[in-house]
C-alpha cells in the first residue's frame, strides 16, 4: 500500500464560526493505482488533496505515505517530501516565467537531487514539447503550459502524483489529449495517482472513484 488516510478531520475558522471541511475521511491507494476524488464544490476534495500533499496539516487523523505519517512532519520535511516523493499538478500551471521551458521541466527534479536526463527527454518527447524547450511559458498555449507542468511534476519520478482539476482550464479536446499523456506517463513511472475532478468522463478513466459529500465519503 502506497497511501493510507485514516479518520482525517479539518476545520477552518470563518466569520460565521468554525466550519468542518473534512469530518472523518478514510482512503487507501496502492502503487500504480489511480483514484478519482469527486464531489460538489465545498465537499472537501481540494482540502484533502492539500493535506495529503503536505500543503496543510489535519486537525486529527493520519496520512501515512510509505509508513511515514505526513501529518507529524514539520514544514521543512513536508517541503522535502513534495520535491521528490509527492508530485502535485494544479489547475493553474504555476510555471516560472523567467525560466525557459527546459529549465521549468527540470526544476523540480534538480531541487530533489533526482535529475535524470534520459527520463526528462522521454517526458518532453512524449508531451510534444521538444520543439518548445528554448521558449518561455508566455510563448506557449494553455495546453502546452499544462503539459510542461505535468512533465515538471513527473520529472523527479514521484511515487505519488496529486492532481487538482489538472485539465480544468483546457478545452475538451486538449484536456483529453493531456489526460491521455498523464495517465500513460504516471503508469510508466509506477506512481499512484489521486486526482480531484468534476468531470465524470475523466473520473471514469481512473481505477477507482471516491465521492465526497459535506466532508464525508458518500
Amino acid at each position: 500500500m502506497l497511501l493510507r488516510v485514516t479518520d482525517i478531520h479539518k476545520t477552518y475558522q470563518t466569520a460565521d464560526g468554525p466550519f468542518a471541511v473534512l469530518r472523518g475521511i478514510d482512503l487507501t491507494l496502492d502503487a500504480g493505482e489511480t483514484l478519482a476524488l469527486t464531489g460538489e464544490s465545498g465537499s472537501g476534495k481540494s482540502t484533502l488533496l492539500h493535506l495529503i500533499g503536505g500543503l496543510d496539516t489535519p486537525d486529527a487523523g493520519q496520512i501515512v505515505l510509505q509508513d511515514q505519517d505526513i501529518a507529524t512532519l514539520d514544514d521543512t520535511a513536508r517541503a522535502a517530501l513534495r520535491r521528490g516523493t509527492v508530485g502535485v499538478v494544479f489547475q493553474q500551471f504555476n510555471l516560472i516565467p523567467s525560466l525557459r521551458i527546459a529549465d521549468n521541466i527540470a526544476f523540480q527534479a534538480r531541487l530533489a537531487g533526482q535529475h535524470d536526463a534520459a527520463w526528462i527527454k522521454t517526458l518532453t518527447d512524449r508531451m510534444g514539447l521538444s520543439a518548445q524547450l528554448s521558449k518561455y511559458p508566455e510563448q506557449l498555449s494553455g495546453g502546452q503550459q499544462q503539459r510542461v507542468a505535468i512533465a515538471r511534476t513527473l520529472a523527479p519520478k514521484p511515487q505519488l502524483v496529486l492532481a487538482d482539476e489538472p485539465t480544468g482550464n483546457l478545452d475538451e479536446a486538449t484536456a483529453a489529449t493531456v489526460m491521455d499523456l498523464m495517465l500513460e506517463l504516471v503508469s510508466e513511472a509506477g506512481a499512484g495517482l489521486l486526482m480531484v475532478t468534476h468531470s465524470q468522463a475523466l473520473a471514469s478513466r481512473m481505477s477507482r472513484r471516491l465521492h465526497l459529500k459535506a466532508g464525508r465519503v458518500a
